[in-house]
């Protein structure tokens, strides 16, 4: 009797000092900087929804995403507005800082002036965020910005982001960052879908469809709620393709 209450003791003992060795792994900041396309959106908008919204429920407990991307924001007016130090000053060693602009950067038509960024300019602004993250030992991932929903007559994907998406690659391969090349993937899956369906992705709405948008609503930027989830997917996927650290912490609940 004696010896298999001793027994049961010291298997009680060898239990909790195994216990006591797994050691919770460390929390991380994945940072989500970019423009609508990427931001997480006022209620007041919905169904407009950024990819960073649907993207941050992708991951276990270990990970927090802050999304501090900005509707209308450029390299240039994200760093000018200060939107850039401050998420400088927060991230620590080990977190991840995901890189998406390029809509507002190459819009040059007279209206949206102030935050139209030239080729040269664009790629000196995400080298500062690539050497800014590096330098507090943060992980910088560049991402092409999202293709835009635009077909030909003859129902073909057409390229909306030739010239910004070139300099994206030409600085990843610079610097020796990660790209993921979301412009390349999410018109792959327009293409997929072809010119009509490819609207369920989109803020396409009829009028009175939605509350908020009673004239309705053709935009072929900007997502729906379904849309953000399917962007957020294939930038997933495309993490596990390159075999990112960051996606042993992917939750095992998540899409494939």
């Amino acid at each position: 009797m004696k010896q298999q209450i001793l027994r049961t003791g010291l298997l009680v003992l060898l239990f909790f000092g195994a216990t006591a060795l797994v050691v919770p792994e460390e929390k991380i900041t994945v940072w989500l900087v970019g423009d609508s396309t990427v931001c997480d959106q006022p209620l007041d908008r919905a169904p407009v929804t950024g990819w960073g919204t649907p993207f941050a429920a992708f991951f276990d407990s270990t990970v927090v995403v802050k999304n501090h991307a900005k509707g209308g924001r450029s390299t240039r007016t994200f760093i000018s507005e200060g939107r850039w130090e401050t998420v400088k000053k927060e991230m620590k060693a080990g977190d991840y800082v995901l890189i998406q602009f390029g809509h507002n950067d190459e819009a040059k038509e007279p209206q949206y002036k102030d935050r139209y960024t030239p080729v040269p300019d664009y790629k000196k602004n995400l080298a500062l965020m690539i050497t800014d993250t590096r330098a507090n030992q943060a992980i910088p991932v560049l991402v092409t910005p999202v293709s835009r929903m635009r077909f030909n007559d003859q129902g073909t994907a057409l390229e909306t982001h030739t010239e910004y998406t070139a300099a994206v690659w030409k600085v990843g391969k610079q610097y020796k960052v990660p790209v993921i090349d979301l412009d390349a993937h999410s018109r792959k899956l327009l293409q997929q879908l072809g010119p009509e369906p490819s609207q369920m992705l989109f803020m396409y709405l009829d009028s009175m469809q939605h509350p908020h948008y009673p004239n309705g609503r053709k935009d072929g930027t900007h997502f729906n709620e379904y849309g953000a989830r399917r962007m957020a997917e294939l930038v997933l996927a495309e993490m596990r393709k390159q075999q990112l650290p960051l996606v042993a912490r992917i939750t095992t609940k998540a899409a494939p």
